[in-house]
Order: structure tokens, then C-alpha cells, then sequence
């Protein structure tokens, strides 16, 4: 991978492939963008694909931060305006994807595309949450967060292997390997934290909410909601709410997996990003107009 110094810090990243529209993937908690290893290569060969690894994640630097959206966001931009990207399509999973919808609200004019799975699409509560989904979360939003993620590592030892279909070991190790310590799986437990229900915490549910009505507001470029027919981080009223309120966007359904689903189904995902792409002629061109 390679390394860029970030504010006080430094991000790594994938880069691969060539062409003057890069596409930039996003990954979330509690993965990296070794998430994306068996997507990329649908899409390599139409253009330069880069995938960082956000800040306290991956092979990314551990700087004392609160982890929280607007720190990752901050690193973001500076990892966006180090490498001088000023035209991309963006993907994202997860957090990955409200990172990706909040970076094309505060950038307009340097989005050509963007395609979210599994994501924030809008506020919700908690009440959409599936029971045991609901009662877990409740737990590391409260004070039995921190002996849970931070001593008992569970968001890599229970929840990423909960949330795919059949987690290798060797993959499960390289996710794990960021985290050796309480102090280094701070990350892992800002995220749950972060999560916008029922109106809190009130400046992610205001942002998530700006990056809505953005989307709405943008008919210039493409959006793709990739949707998992058996639901699941993405519900299926969130789904349709945004296919029929950002401008341009449609939905694309991807075959039954689980939350983590660039794991599960990355060759359906790959196919569908390659038809999107060729669909909005989104890369490949010899100069942005």
C-alpha cells in the first residue's frame, strides 16, 4: 500500500489502474479497504481506482482523535486534496458511504458518480433496527461500550464474522490485525456511536440530513443505490426513499448476502458497477468537460 502524510498523520491506500476519473472506495467500521480486494478488479482496467484506509483504520495512522464523522471526514478531504483529485466517482459501504454522500455535498462540482450498499441514507431510529441488533447497539452506545469493543475487540470478534457469510481466517486476521490493543480499537467504538437514531447525535443526523437534500438537488450526476434483496443495514424504505428522492438515481439489486456484502458478493457488486459506469460513460473519457 501506499502512504500519504494527513494533517498529523498519514493515510494508506490502494492505487490502481489508470485514467483521469479516478474511482475512490470507501470502506466503514469495522473493516478496511481490503474490503473492496475482489471488487476493484471489475473496474481496474476502465480507470485509476484508489481505496484508502480511513484514519485509526487499516494500515492508516492512529493519531489521539475522538474518531468521530467530522474528524474522519477532516482527514478525508486532506487525504482528497494530497493526491489532487478533483474529478471522481465515488463508492461506498458502510460508513464509507455517508463519508462518500457528506464529501460530494461539501465538494460540489468534483462528483461524476456515485454509487452507496449497506449505508446511512437517511436519520432513522431505533426502532427499524432489528431486535437483537437494536439491544446490542444500545449497549456499545452506553457505558458497556467500552469493556465491549475496547477489552473485548467484539466489533471484529463478533460482529464482522455475524455479518458475513463465511469470513476466512486468514481474512478475519488481516481485519484484525489493526487492533491489538484497547487504545487501538478507539475507531471501532466511535462508529456505533455515530449512528443516527432518533435524532442523535443531533450533528450527524444534521449533516446526513444536508447530504439528503444535496442529493436531491444534483440531477448532474448519477447515483446507484446498490440494494441487497434481502435487506439488512440498508432497509428497504431507506432504499426506496432514496431512489425516488436523490435526482438521478436508481437501484440496482444485488443477490442475498449479509451487511458486509463486497465479502459476500463482490463479482454481483463488481458486474454491477462496470454496467453503471459504461451506462453514464462516468470514466475513460480524455478530458473532464
Amino acid at each position: 500500500m501506499k502512504t500519504v502524510d494527513v494533517l498529523d498523520s498519514f493515510i494508506s491506500y490502494t492505487d490502481t489502474g489508470s485514467g483521469p476519473v479516478p474511482i475512490v472506495f470507501l470502506h466503514g467500521n469495522p473493516t478496511s479497504s481490503y474490503l473492496w480486494r475482489n471488487v476493484i478488479p471489475h473496474v481496474s482496467d476502465r480507470s485509476r481506482v484508489l481505496a484508502p484506509d480511513l484514519i485509526g483504520m487499516g494500515d492508516s495512522g492512529k493519531p489521539d482523535s475522538p474518531y468521530r464523522f467530522a474528524d474522519h471526514a477532516r482527514y478525508l478531504d486532506a487525504w482528497f486534496d494530497a493526491l489532487d483529485l478533483e474529478q471522481v466517482v465515488l463508492v461506498g459501504h458502510d460508513w464509507g458511504g455517508a463519508l462518500a454522500m457528506d464529501w460530494a455535498a461539501r465538494h460540489p462540482g468534483r462528483v461524476r458518480g456515485l454509487a452507496v450498499l449497506e449505508t446511512f441514507l437517511r436519520p432513522g431510529t431505533a426502532g427499524e433496527m432489528p431486535p437483537q441488533a437494536r439491544e446490542l447497539f444500545a449497549k456499545y452506545r452506553g457505558a458497556e461500550g467500552e469493556r465491549m469493543v475496547l477489552e473485548q475487540n467484539m466489533f471484529i470478534e463478533f460482529n464482522l464474522p455475524a455479518q458475513v457469510t463465511d469470513l476466512a481466517p486468514a481474512d478475519h486476521e488481516v481485519y484484525r490485525a489493526p487492533y491489538p490493543t484497547p487504545a487501538s480499537r478507539k475507531p471501532l467504538l466511535a462508529w456505533p456511536r455515530e449512528i443516527p437514531l432518533d435524532g442523535a447525535p443531533a450533528d450527524v443526523v444534521a449533516l446526513i440530513e444536508n447530504y439528503g437534500r444535496y442529493l436531491a438537488g444534483a440531477p448532474e450526476f448519477p447515483k446507484l443505490i446498490l440494494a441487497l434483496s434481502n435487506g439488512q443495514g440498508g432497509t428497504a424504505a431507506a432504499v426506496d426513499w432514496a431512489v425516488t428522492t436523490f435526482a438521478n438515481a436508481e437501484k440496482v439489486e444485488i443477490p442475498p448476502a449479509k451487511h458486509h456484502a463486497p465479502e459476500d458478493r463482490p463479482h454481483e457488486i463488481g458486474a454491477a458497477l462496470v454496467t453503471w459506469l459504461d451506462k453514464h460513460a462516468l470514466v475513460g473519457v480524455a478530458e473532464i468537460s
